[in-house]
């Protein structure tokens, strides 16, 4: 599992260890890693001895990173120079060992010639804003032609507490951060800014509290929460989800709902809605029934919104679910259409899977408020709803209203964005509530196999919501082999 924590934790474990090491043993760590790191990334375009690489260096500890990693890989034999943005600020140490090393200060960045790699040590992890306009044009000057990037612990000009970006800032080909990923790391638009992740370890680790501010499952940790049925499981012990879904306008709506609970391993179906002629067509293991949803039969939870459309039926319908005393997962239409106490006041779980629109709807802001910020956005839901929230987006986060670390959905892929996804996911969701998993394992789980699930229904290409759906299976026997 990939864990995040804040700024403030980091700089309070960091001081805690400080105490029992070496003065400078933790840069000296850091920059270790470090030019290990751009060292890999050297050879595999090329080699070390004899690359000319570049550092951005500011001011504090994330440019004596730079300075002495960049010691480092002159020693080796690369061409190293190093352009001070402050350069009455520059690590004084970090700066002599270069120096020493066969290094060399740039009067700025005409002349520099072709370079294999630049080193942005700019900013760390305390930086706040974007990129001053002296530092985001020396950073335009030098990689012009495309020169790969590596970021020291962050990309400059991101927040890494939030994920958030105020400004210009680095885009790196990777990041190397020391101790901890943060949350910039892997929330957008943050994350879209850091490239491959590699992290160092610096012997962070037993400073660290519980619970982090953010984590990422990997398979193991899914693999972990699959419901896998037993020899004398059954379809109610398999868990039966109830799908409230489609209208007139959205038939399809109710197909891709179902499919994704019959792909996702519910034991049973229960369709509720107009769309019960379209359902059996393609899946006649589906029980129907008109409704209401209350006089369906037995589930273990309720899915309910994906293309239910407006009027008083599905206001209705909504309402009847919500007063179920099982788990509900409410989706698209279904947002619109609930009310707030409602959802508050329930005592069995809720799970909200909005995208950043029905989001910005919910709190009554920008959408673009939303993506900018969608840290602070999940978790407002989550606390505003008492519900379990998941956020759609180009990173998926969960949150929950208690006090648990936010999840992000390291597998989402831009073949997503295709109509009818959300609905299959909301079915994949809701076969995992009813198959027993709490609602943040759940939201997890489904959110981590359908990101896989597009990857195996695209194999590169284009793919829509059934083929999305179709992967599903694949996606499950993946994490489960490893």
């Amino acid at each position: 599992m990939r864990r995040a924590y804040s700024v403030e934790t980091v700089r309070a474990a960091e001081a805690a260890l400080m105490k029992r090491v070496p003065e400078g043993a933790l840069m000296q760590r850091a920059a270790a890693g470090l030019a290990v790191a751009c060292g890999d990334l050297l050879r595999r375009n090329g080699r070390v001895y004899g690359a000319r690489v570049l550092l951005l260096v500011g001011s504090g500890d994330n440019g004596g990173d730079a300075l002495y990693a960049g010691a480092r890989l002159a020693r080796r034999g690369a061409g190293v120079r190093a352009l001070l943005i402050s350069p009455d600020r520059a690590h004084a140490g970090g700066l002599a060992a270069f120096l020493a090393a066969g290094g060399r200060v740039a009067d700025g960045p005409d002349g520099l010639g072709v370079l294999d790699l630049v080193v942005d040590g700019i900013t760390g992890i305390g930086g706040r804003g974007g990129l001053r306009e002296d530092a985001g044009a020396l950073l335009r000057a030098v990689t012009r032609d495309r020169t790969p990037v590596v970021a020291v612990d962050l990309p400059s000009g991101v927040e890494a507490d939030t994920g958030e970006v105020h400004g210009e800032a680095v885009r790196a080909d990777a990041t190397v951060t020391f101790g901890t990923y943060k949350p910039g790391h892997l929330i957008d638009p943050a994350a879209e800014h850091a490239g491959a992740l590699r992290l160092v370890d610096i012997g962070l680790g037993p400073e660290l509290p519980e619970p982090p501010d953010l984590e990422a499952l990997q398979y193991a940790d899914v693999a972990a929460l699959l419901p896998v049925p037993g020899a004398e499981s059954d379809k109610y012990r398999r868990g039966v989800v109830g799908v409230v879904a489609g209208s007139e306008r959205y038939p399809g709506a109710a197909v891709l709902a179902v499919s994704g609970a019959l792909h996702g391993g519910a034991g049973a179906v229960r369709y509720v809605g107009p769309g019960a002629e379209a359902v059996i067509a393609r899946f006649p293991e589906a029980l129907v029934h008109a409704g209401p949803p209350s006089k369906a039969g037995r589930v273990q939870a309720w899915v309910v919104g994906p293309g239910l459309g407006d009027g008083r039926g599905a206001e209705e319908a909504v309402a009847d679910v919500l007063a179920a005393d099982v788990p509900v997962l409410v989706d698209a239409d279904g947002l619109r259409l609930l009310e707030a106490e409602t959802v508050r006041t329930r005592t069995a779980a809720t799970v909200l899977t909005p995208h950043a629109g029905e989001a910005a709807a919910l709190l009554r802001v920008a959408r673009e408020e939303v993506e900018a910020g969608r840290l602070a956005a999940v978790r407002e839901l989550a606390a505003r709803f008492r519900a379990t929230v998941l956020l759609k987006g180009s990173t998926t986060l969960i949150a929950e209203a208690r006090d648990t670390p936010v999840r992000v959905n390291p597998t989402g892929t831009g073949w997503l964005a295709t109509a009818g996804s959300g609905d299959v996911l909301s079915g994949l969701t809701g076969s995992l509530l009813a198959a027993g998993l709490a609602p943040r394992d759940a939201a997890s789980v489904g959110a981590y196999l359908h990101g896989l699930a597009a990857r195996h229904g695209s194999d590169g290409a284009p793919v829509s919501a059934q083929d999305v759906a179709a992967g599903i299976p694949a996606a499950w026997r993946d994490v489960r082999e490893g």
